[in-house]
């Protein structure tokens, strides 16, 4: 059984018959929660909920990713003698109704999402509909809730790295003799190196949609209002092809990966990048068994460097741990958080995949095509501009949650809103914003776009640069103060007593009518 490495997690039985396990569409694991402890053959729970499929424009291939998984585990259950209960609903209460007027002295055990408020919502629903949730721990995690709340005690801000080097000394992953392994704990400056003229990326492993996953897909296609390209799905959708996955990145991939973690180019939306998150996301592979492996092909595979290893450790061991707890203990204030005040819309390129600026038309049109891009682009292009120009954080939060494949509230909230957009200060030290010369130094997106980006104003001037500076204008009162912006403003100051600030922001005035004209 798969359970937190950090951390204890409570006891509780399952017995298939009147305590049932009832999965959600992100828990599609029989190794951890409660079908785990339940016996071979008992009664288990899917609710196929579509009510929420229709709130937001979702990416085609994330919906046919969640409801073809979801087909995939009720068939591999039943296969293996398990009573599946697999009901189709619009809301999940009108499943529970269906549900204990079956079955009414059952009780059934959850293990809530790590979205706000899942378990407390789920357990009102049936409730009302005369049934019983008894709810348990999450257990697709690394460490437990309770351990986090030891280690952070009562603090509100929050510091990555420190959590990072706590995780690795409490799981002992990457290390030796209560030492990191190499003398380092982070070899995060041994991710941006620039790929040289004519490397290629090792293969992505594709999983050829099957029967049943081309019937979700023209079912998504026909039932609901999405948005991005249908064609090209090649997420595994089973336990099986997850592993395989796995398997080919810590074997074929994972060589690559730590040199050009943070490099971009056009054509490339993976680079050598895992491309395992939309898995793990639904419980397809739990986290500790992807660390393993990766540690693993580092202690035995020689082209495996310290820098491959480590950088997808601190991804999946510290950050993806470190944001869902930050997440729960934040909630709901993160989600609505603001504090450089921004109110302005998206642009509409973003739903458009349509931009003169090549950055944005690349990172765009990638995740129109596939559901994803890698987290530079994410960062550093989708949630820079955005920054920039001064978007309102929750329609950009609302955009990557309906359009990237592994993307849930827990996930994009933290991610986008305070790491994205500096919205709340609790673990983000400074806005991640920059010029042109970031884009220019870790990508080829600036070769052939009809932008300079060695010029701040003018018709041809990159809109990041006059952007940028405008930002840190604009936001000058919230930021000056900041021990981590000072260099910044004394480029700022220079640029006021030399006059340039009213170019800048003639500069952006004009940007603001290009988007307005589907020109930016």
């Amino acid at each position: 059984m798969l359970t937190p490495r950090v951390g204890t997690v409570p006891d509780y039985e399952v017995d298939g018959e009147t305590r049932v396990p009832w999965l959600l569409g992100t828990q599609l694991s029989t190794d951890a929660g409660p079908l785990a402890r339940a016996p071979a053959g008992s009664r288990v729970l899917l609710v196929e909920a579509h009510g929420f499929a229709r709130r937001l424009p979702y990416h085609v291939q994330k919906l046919t990713l969640v409801f073809a998984a979801m087909r995939a585990f009720r068939d591999r259950l039943r296969e293996a003698g398990y009573d599946v209960v697999y009901l189709r609903a619009e809301t999940f209460g009108e499943a529970l109704e269906t549900y204990f007027e079956r079955y009414p002295a059952d009780t059934l055990v959850l293990a809530p999402s790590p979205s706000h408020g899942s378990g407390r919502r789920l357990a009102e629903l049936a409730d009302a509909a005369g049934g019983a949730v008894e709810l348990v721990d999450n257990e697709l995690f690394v460490s437990t809730p309770a351990a986090f709340d030891r280690w952070a005690g009562d603090a509100h801000r929050y510091r990555h790295e420190e959590f990072y080097r706590h995780m690795r000394r409490e799981t002992g992953v990457l290390m030796v003799d209560g030492e990191p392994v190499g003398g380092e704990w982070n070899y995060d400056a041994d991710n941006r190196e620039t790929p040289p003229l004519g490397w290629e990326p090792p293969r992505r492993r594709r999983f050829e949609p099957d029967e049943r996953t081309r019937a979700v897909a023209a079912w998504v296609d026909a039932e609901f209002d999405t948005w991005g390209d249908p064609e090209g799905f090649a997420w595994p959708v089973t336990r099986e092809d997850a592993l395989t996955a796995l398997e080919s990145f810590a074997s074929e991939r994972l060589p690559a990966f730590g040199d050009y973690q943070d490099a971009m180019r056009r054509g490339e939306p993976a680079m050598a990048h895992s491309l395992l998150s939309p898995a793990i996301n639904l419980g397809l592979i739990h986290p500790w068994e992807a660390i393993e492996r990766v540690e693993r092909a580092y202690a035995e595979d020689e082209r495996v460097a310290i820098n491959d290893a480590e950088g997808f450790v601190r991804q999946l061991l510290g950050w993806r741990e470190f944001l869902r707890h930050v997440y729960r203990r934040e909630m709901p204030a993160l989600d609505r958080a603001n504090q450089l005040e921004a109110d302005r819309e998206l642009p509409e390129a973003y739903w458009s995949a349509e931009a003169r600026m090549a950055c944005l038309g690349e990172a765009v049109g990638d995740v129109h095509d596939r559901g994803y891009a890698h987290h530079i682009q994410r960062l550093m292009v989708l949630a820079n501009l955005a920054t920039l120009w001064g978007v309102e954080p929750r329609q950009l939060n609302e955009w990557f949650h309906a359009t990237f494949v592994d993307a849930y509230h827990w996930v994009t909230t933290p991610n986008v809103i305070e790491m994205g957009q500096y919205g709340a200060g609790v673990f983000a030290t400074k806005p991640y914003v920059s010029s042109a010369n970031y884009v220019d130094r870790m990508s080829d997106y600036c070769a052939g776009c009809p932008y300079d980006p060695d010029a701040t104003v003018g018709e041809d001037a990159c809109p990041l640069n006059a952007l940028y500076w405008e930002f840190l204008d604009r936001n000058e009162d919230e930021l000056r103060s900041s021990g981590r912006m000072g260099l910044m403003y004394s480029h700022v100051d220079r640029k006021r007593e030399a006059g340039e600030l009213e170019a800048i922001r003639e500069r952006v005035a004009r940007l603001r009518e290009l988007e307005a004209e589907g020109r930016l």
